[in-house]
């Protein structure tokens, strides 16, 4: 579905559950709707895929050519991971001011993709003068670790402050927001990670389901970014060759106000500007027009051109 879908990698999560949780965590009576066991390490045991069975779906990502990750929600999880050779790690917004993690992890030298949800702008910069000199390859996701996230708890201009603050590391945007538009949103910003949660149905029991995207969302979203990607272009800003339709048959010449004779000194309230045929001086030009003396006669709305104005010396514009 992914795939078909147009994203370039599937991410998963690993945990090892006695290294991520102590035994109280994983004791602890859970009770909610979203439960599959009375404790939550039962929960959780249910939910968890074996390493066979990441094996399986790593084999299985490659067969349909895409990416195949997870977030290693501990270090035993992350030993497991390298060991399964994943282009990249992902750092939950869990671990990222777990220091002796992000060290450990940074060490094996892969790609690292950090979340920064519940975290402060300090300890990301604590988390990048950690990660800095042991790996370069890693990259900042904004992200607020709420499910379903509110929009108003989205805070994209965070994106704008990471760019600023850490000019050297890609910036990317992390959502557990519904619908596509703030991720869209994120891409304009200068986004160059972006993840989503996917489900194949949202009303499906589990609390991340209702944040998550379905297929026909992660499609319309992959498709709104590409689009959004091609659109942000260039900076610099001239007249392109799309434009020349429109310039020809609207853009705007100097013209005559009144009847001017040859001889005269053009002043402004002699001229005006108007769609002309044919094309005459732009109207940028008509301040430079005026004390220039005309050479021929100008009927009144005619369009001034280089052909009537004395000594016009054409200025190349910068």
């Amino acid at each position: 579905v992914l795939q078909e879908c147009g994203a370039d990698c599937a991410k998963f999560q690993k945990s090892e559950l006695e290294y991520k949780f102590n035994k109280k965590a994983l004791e602890r009576p859970y009770t909610s709707k979203h439960s599959w066991g009375k404790t939550y390490g039962e929960h959780k045991r249910h939910l968890e895929f074996s390493h066979d069975q990441y094996r399986e779906l790593k084999k299985y990502a490659e067969e349909i050519g895409i990416f195949f990750t997870a977030s290693g929600m501990d270090e035993m999880a992350v030993e497991f991971l390298h060991e399964l050779d994943v282009p990249f790690f992902k750092v939950g917004s869990g671990d990222t001011n777990n220091f002796p993690y992000l060290e450990k992890t940074a060490k094996k030298g892969r790609p690292m993709v950090i979340s920064s949800g519940m975290q402060s702008m300090n300890t990301m910069h604590q988390v990048y003068q950690i990660v800095k000199p042991i790996n370069p390859n890693f990259c900042f996701l904004q992200c607020t670790s709420a499910y379903p996230l509110q929009p108003e708890d989205v805070n994209l201009r965070v994106i704008s402050a990471y760019q600023s603050a850490f000019p050297d590391i890609p910036i990317g945007y992390s959502g557990h927001e519904t619908g596509i538009a703030i991720s869209v949103a994120a891409v304009a910003m200068g986004a160059k990670v972006l993840e989503r949660h996917v489900t194949l149905d949202k009303t499906w029991k589990g609390s991340d389901h209702q944040a998550s995207l379905e297929p026909n969302e992660l499609a319309e979203l992959v498709k709104a970014i590409r689009t959004v990607e091609k659109a942000m272009g260039s900076p610099i800003k001239q007249l392109l060759p799309c434009e020349m339709a429109c310039n020809e048959k609207l853009g705007k010449s100097v013209v005559a106000k009144v009847a001017i004779p040859e001889g005269a000194i053009l002043t402004l309230d002699m001229l005006t500007v108007k769609v002309g045929e044919p094309k005459g001086f732009p109207p940028e030009s008509i301040f430079d027009l005026v004390g220039q003396k005309v050479k021929k006669n100008i009927e009144e709305d005619e369009t001034i051109t280089e052909q009537v104005v004395e000594n016009h010396v054409k200025k190349v514009k910068c």
